[in-house]
Order: structure tokens, then sequence, then C-alpha cells
């Protein structure tokens, strides 16, 4: 027998005013602490590109970037964020132009079913930015926090190569 899924009451004194920066823009909400930033994005922002995979900390579905630095937004309380420059995936591209990553991996076929696609180009733009992008064996020890259930992982690290080589790093 499924039992209902619980709902758990805030009182409103106990709520927290945070306030998201993501992508540029400046979100203020109320809301319980203990919520992660990972439902603050989906259920309270509707920025749903940041995936809910294992919802542990394990296969990196949900990456983010906090003030530049990678950060699984599954384990990241939201009000940990309170202020901080948060970057998801919806916040790569500039206009209609995609980030060199983001194309590198239309371009390289480096995903398949595409769930794990916005925390691997996460990944790979952080991975690019801190200089880990000189190998494939780097570039695989780099991205090893991210999972891929279609194991696409020759093509992930084709497009990672390939990105970090258009963009000159």
């Amino acid at each position: 027998m499924d039992a209902e899924p619980t709902t758990i009451e805030v009182p409103e004194d106990a709520a927290a005013d945070t306030t998201l920066r993501v992508n540029g823009r400046s979100w203020h909400v109320r809301i319980d602490p203990r919520v992660t930033l990972l439902d603050a994005l989906r259920d309270h922002l509707g920025l749903t590109g940041t995936k809910k995979g294992c919802d542990r900390g394990e296969c990196g579905a949900c990456t983010v970037h906090i003030d530049g630095r990678r950060a699984l937004s599954c384990l990241t309380l939201a009000v940990m964020a309170d202020g901080r420059e948060i970057t998801t995936i919806e916040g790569l591209a500039e206009s209609d132009r995609l980030h060199p990553v983001q194309a590198a991996f239309i371009e390289h076929d480096a995903f398949q079913c595409g769930f794990c696609a916005p925390g691997q180009i996460m990944s790979a733009v952080a991975c690019i930015r801190e200089g880990h992008a000189g190998s494939d064996s780097e570039i695989r020890e780099f991205m090893s926090g991210n999972l891929c259930r279609c194991a696409a992982y020759p093509q992930i690290v084709a497009a990672v190569r390939a990105a970090a080589v258009a963009t000159g790093i």
C-alpha cells in the first residue's frame, strides 16, 4: 500500500526570506529553510533545466555554478545560496547564441536521452574553466561526478575537448 506524501507546513515565522541571484536576475522568495537549491529552482522559480536525478549528490544531473564554481544543487540548501551568483543551464547561452560547450555537445552527439545533459554541460564548462581539459584522461577524471545512463562518455569527452579548443583554454 502506497502512503500519501506528507506535506509539512512551515509556520510563516519560520520561513526564510532569501534572495536568489540566478542567471543575472534576482528572485526574492520566502521559503522553508530546508528547501534545497534544486527544488527552489524547479518548484519556486520554474527553472526546470536543472534535473533531479538521484537527489543524493551521486549523479551530477543537478549541477549548477555558484559564484563560478560547480555545485550539486540537490545537496545545497537554497538559503546557503542567498545573495550568491547562481548560473543554471538556462543562463549559459547568450541570446540566440549557444555557449561553446552546448554547441560542442550537439556537434559531437554527446547525449542520447538528454536527461544528464544539463549537469554534464555545467560540469564541462567548469572543467574547462578550471583548466582540467588537457587530455582525455583528465577530462574523464574531472567529469567523473556526472553519470550518463546511456553511456555516451566517449562523445562527452570529445565534446569537452572540442569546446576547450574552441574557447582557447
